[in-house]
């Protein structure tokens, strides 16, 4: 079963995207260089206002996850995995982690990509701030 849940975005000059170990989607408009880790501002849903079946597939040990983040006609796919420890209860941000920890703000883990892993060709794309960005949530659940 496949469960697929879009988020809307939008680019900001601040976007350095060189973050080791995360990535990060976020309602703020406002970006400082120091969130490194943030690919998106001014997303249309933070991690507690997910759809409720989507984050029930996600807090399953075996569900892996597929994220499309595109920008005009510029695509990078990640795949990270879901856990039963993940709690969506952060209202403004969503973060993918490389590692297994978990907060109100992690949506998945074991990712296998960050934000320093992004294409730059997407990067120039995201540091545009009139450019629309478009995310991209599939979960498999077994």
């Amino acid at each position: 079963m496949e469960i697929i849940e879009t988020v809307d975005a939008c680019g900001h000059e601040n976007i350095l995207s060189n973050h080791k170990t995360t990535f990060e989607i976020t309602r703020k408009s406002t970006l400082t260089k120091h969130g490194d880790c943030i690919i998106a501002v001014g997303a249309t849903k933070g991690a507690k206002d997910l759809h409720s079946k989507l984050k029930e597939a996600m807090k399953r040990e075996d569900a892996r996850i597929t994220i499309i983040i595109e920008a005009g006609e510029t695509r990078e796919k990640i795949k990270a995995r879901g856990s039963t420890r993940l709690l969506f209860t952060h209202p403004t941000d969503m973060v993918v982690r490389r590692s297994n920890y978990v907060c109100g703000r992690t949506i998945a883990v074991k990712a296998n990509k960050t934000a320093k892993d992004i294409s730059r060709k997407l990067v120039e794309k995201i540091q545009d701030s009139r450019q629309k960005i478009k995310i991209t949530f599939a979960v498999e659940s077994y």
